[in-house]
């Protein structure tokens, strides 16, 4: 029986929180690679969520080469061998499952099965995407064979913003982004009218 995922932080509770609480908290949030959490634990104080997210994201972007291709390596194929042995985090099963990755007829396991050895061997590791992204199978599809085509380079910049993206939507499952204060609200409906 797997763990129950904890209730969103508030946003409020970020700040109070040590490093090895706030480490624990979101390390997660980037498939195992905890030390993305720990790196952006030096950028505290957040003004807020999008702040928490930018310095986590600056942290991958501005990781040395060897280690964003470990950070790469390290995500599950789609509907691949971690999915049939039930071995992905839960955050990976969640996100697959939603778009049906974990119960595909004989067919559409054999296409993905080629798209992610194609991309495997083309690039070097996994085809990464942010499931929520996108809102069907044939999309997610469709994105593969079109990344099929970018250089090393520009595919391994696009596979770092996806997995960002896929941050991103751990992150705001993790910590309850931060509601605006009053006085941002009346100054914001100030601008509008």
């Amino acid at each position: 029986m797997s763990t129950p995922k904890p209730a969103p932080l508030a946003w409020t509770a970020l700040a109070s929180l040590d490093e090895a609480a706030f480490c624990a908290r979101l390390g997660p949030v980037v498939e195992h690679s905890p030390w993305v959490a720990r790196q952006a634990w030096a950028a505290r104080p957040f003004a807020h969520w999008q702040a928490l997210h930018e310095a986590m994201a600056r942290v991958i972007h501005g990781a040395g080469e060897a280690r964003q291709l470990a950070l790469l390596r390290s995500h599950p194929e789609l509907a691949g061998q971690e999915a049939r042995a039930g071995t992905m985090t839960a955050d990976s099963q969640s996100e697959q499952g939603r778009l049906g990755l974990l119960a595909l007829d004989a067919t559409t396991v054999q296409r993905i099965e080629t798209l992610n050895r194609r991309y495997r061997e083309r690039f070097g590791f996994p085809f990464i995407v942010a499931l929520r992204l996108h809102d069907s199978l044939a999309s997610v599809l469709q994105a593969g064979e079109m990344r099929l085509t970018n250089d090393d380079r520009t595919e391994r910049h696009h596979a770092l913003q996806q997995v960002c993206e896929v941050m991103r939507g751990r992150l705001s499952q993790a910590v309850t982004p931060d509601l605006p204060s009053p006085s941002s609200a009346t100054t914001l409906a100030g601008n509008l009218s």
